[in-house]
């Protein structure tokens, strides 16, 4: 599929990662439908995105709500006739030890710091691609493809159990849509970033991004623009399905 040619949903769209997924799209001349509960970032982001040759509308949606996100599918499809591009990009971070043991005192991870990463992780995607894909079999369209946005820390990593899990289940999914799907017409893929610069890296200290910039082979953290053109090379290569790629610098944390 050429990338001009995509009619896109993009969750998580108001920020970080997925805002350039919007605005590379859009540029492109595709046609993007950005997702994310943040309307302040969405309507930021349609600021930004006057004058492209794609069309951008912003939805403010709760991914992990059922009602909701069959409510959007149906509206999305009335408004640009077609979608052929699913991306999911949202996710949410609660990071947390499962247990820990302080001058005698014991704390647990609580289970709804648990649930909500859950629930917008893989429950979303899970959501989106289950009503998108409904909608694409219903109206015949083919090509089309989902992009499922994981993590290297779907292997593990300490005080990330919740988001570990909702990646490596994610991961699955990729694999479990794809082999499903295929005779649809629709690719399944998936990309693994490492360390980002987005406004995540923020809560980061200077000290420990030296740390982890140490433990990456390319000696320099990611940005944006390299995540794209993953997400460009998964859109417009018909022979890929699933699989995830990871673009990480060299190093799996």
């Amino acid at each position: 599929m050429n990338i001009h040619d995509a009619s896109a949903i993009v969750t998580g769209a108001g920020g970080g990662i997925g805002r350039h997924f919007a605005l590379r799209l859009a540029g492109a001349g595709a046609g993007v439908a950005a997702v994310d509960i943040d309307l302040h970032g969405l309507e930021s982001l349609q600021a930004e995105a006057k004058g492209l040759p794609g069309r951008v509308m912003i939805s403010r949606l709760d991914v992990s709500q059922e009602k909701a996100v069959a409510a959007f599918v149906t509206e999305v499809f009335q408004q640009f006739g077609q979608i052929n591009t699913l991306v999911n990009n949202a996710c949410v971070l609660r990071d947390g030890v499962l247990v820990s043991g302080e001058s005698g005192l014991i704390r647990k991870l609580p289970t709804p710091q648990w649930k909500q990463v859950i629930d917008v992780n893989l429950t979303g995607p899970f959501l989106l691609t289950r009503e998108t894909a409904g909608e694409m079999l219903k109206r015949g369209i083919k090509p089309a493809v989902v992009v499922n946005i994981s993590s290297v820390s779907r292997s593990g990593n300490p005080g990330q159990s919740n988001y570990a899990a909702s990646k490596a289940g994610l991961d699955a999914c990729t694999r479990t849509w794809a082999l499903e799907l295929a005779e649809y017409g629709i690719r399944v893929g998936g990309i693994a970033p490492g360390l980002v610069d987005t406004p995540l890296l923020k809560h980061v200290s200077e000290t420990a991004k030296k740390d982890l910039i140490a433990a990456i082979p390319l000696r320099r953290i990611g940005v944006p623009e390299d995540i794209w053109l993953a997400l460009k090379f998964i859109i417009e290569c018909e022979y890929f399905t699933g699989r995830v790629i990871e673009v990480d610098g060299g190093s799996s944390f």
